[in-house]
């Protein structure tokens, strides 16, 4: 959750997403998605590449997208119209709307950079758990928050308050990936602990961007460390990672059985080898020097005089070609003629 909103400044959002005029950020972050995933030996974490997808199309909203996404007044995070009616429209999508191209730009900027290190560092399918979790954490302690100032008399972030963004969700990855960095930072002319750079930053947004939302925010910081008080807490595997990678596998399950369809001789030639190195089962076994199809009894090639490898056979001199017991590639050839002659 990103910028926050009076009830007077909500009145002059439109019915549209809510875009201001282009002030020329969104070529340049295309070139930085481009720069991260086009580069040679780049890693291209796909979740991350979908998130910034998502909030790109909810933003840009083409074509018959823009008749079909709710506009920006219809989703905005409010604590008493998600409680009072129970809109789960403004829970989960406020976090994808942006209200001008500057807010959208820092936003995608901050996703790509810690989307990139911690997919990378934990896989996939944790990442996107990662980020379901921590948008259902940071949305429901916002709404705590603002309850528990509506008991102590303060109705204005309850009642007045419309916010929407993505940056809720990224100061809770911000806590995740810093938990245990023993680096410093360099922020506004103050080097500071990695593990704080969130509260500072929460602090100094607040300082010099009023209009944002300083509960979102401070939701966003404690979803985070509910995240990793939880991670902690419970060691067994992560149920909402065991879903989504069910749904994955069920989603790619027509594309791997398509990739098998039109790969029949690959399957057709990994069956053969199986079954040549394990025999054929039907009381001989095959040569894996010249292909030769022997008896179960005999230990030797009857072809190549090449020992059986699934057994342990003391080696055995055989006095052919000049006592020599290793045969020559014309030997063996004229063997293989030989043999499809009979």
């Amino acid at each position: 959750m990103g910028v926050g909103m009076s009830s007077g400044r909500r009145r002059g959002i439109g019915v549209g997403g809510g875009r201001g005029p282009s002030s020329g950020m969104l070529p340049l972050l295309a070139l930085q998605v481009l720069l991260e995933y086009g580069r040679a030996g780049a890693s291209r974490p796909p979740v991350t590449a979908a998130l910034i997808a998502a909030n790109a199309l909810v933003y840009l909203r083409p074509g018959a997208l823009d008749a079909f996404l709710p506009p920006l007044s219809r989703v905005a995070f409010n604590p008493h119209l998600i409680i009072q009616y129970g809109d789960l429209t403004r829970f989960f999508l406020s976090a994808f709307y942006h209200l001008s191209e500057t807010h959208f730009f820092y936003n995608m900027t901050s996703l790509l950079w810690k989307g990139i290190q911690l997919e990378t560092s934990v896989g996939s399918v944790e990442f996107a758990s990662m980020v379901a979790a921590l948008l259902g954490l940071s949305q429901g302690i916002t709404l705590l928050l603002s309850k528990g100032l509506l008991l102590f008399g303060n109705e204005s972030a309850y009642y007045d308050q419309y916010a929407v963004g993505f940056s809720g969700v990224l100061f809770g990855m911000k806590i995740v990936l810093n938990a245990w960095s023993d680096d410093y930072v360099f922020l506004h002319g103050m080097v500071i602990p990695a593990k704080y750079a969130a509260w500072a930053e929460l602090l100094l947004i607040q300082a010099f961007i009023p209009g944002t939302s300083f509960i979102g925010h401070l939701g966003g910081i404690l979803a985070g460390l509910t995240y990793l008080w939880l991670k902690r807490s419970y060691s067994g595997p992560d149920p909402l990672a065991l879903l989504i990678s069910g749904i994955s596998n069920v989603v790619s399950w027509p594309v791997r059985f398509a990739q098998r369809l039109l790969r029949p001789g690959r399957r057709q030639g990994s069956r053969v080898g199986r079954r040549a190195s394990r025999g054929t089962g039907r009381g001989i076994w095959r040569c894996s020097v010249c292909t030769y199809d022997n008896s179960s009894s005999a230990d030797i090639c009857e072809m190549c005089n090449s020992v059986r490898e699934d057994r342990d056979v003391p080696p055995i001199q055989h006095l052919h070609d000049g006592g020599n017991g290793a045969l020559s590639v014309d030997e063996i050839r004229r063997r293989r003629l030989q043999r499809f002659d009979r």
